[in-house]
């Protein structure tokens, strides 16, 4: 058992040394892609929601406060 997991461990190290890791810039780069990505969806969603929450309270008949 032990030397199952010896060996398990052994090969995840041999596996990682076959990684192609990013540099800097395209971790960077591919950072900045994802958060403006982020970003652009969250306002996508707040304004379908806002509208969908309006839409919904003119159809029901409710008033505008909270």
């Amino acid at each position: 058992m032990i030397s199952k997991i010896g060996k398990y461990f052994s090969s995840v190290g041999l596996e990682m040394k076959k990684v192609s890791w990013l540099s800097k810039n395209e971790m960077v780069s591919s950072t900045f892609v994802v958060a403006i990505f982020s970003i652009i969806v969250t306002v996508f969603l707040f304004v379908l929601d806002t509208g969908l929450i309006g839409l919904l309270r003119s159809l029901l008949g409710l008033g505008g406060g909270s």
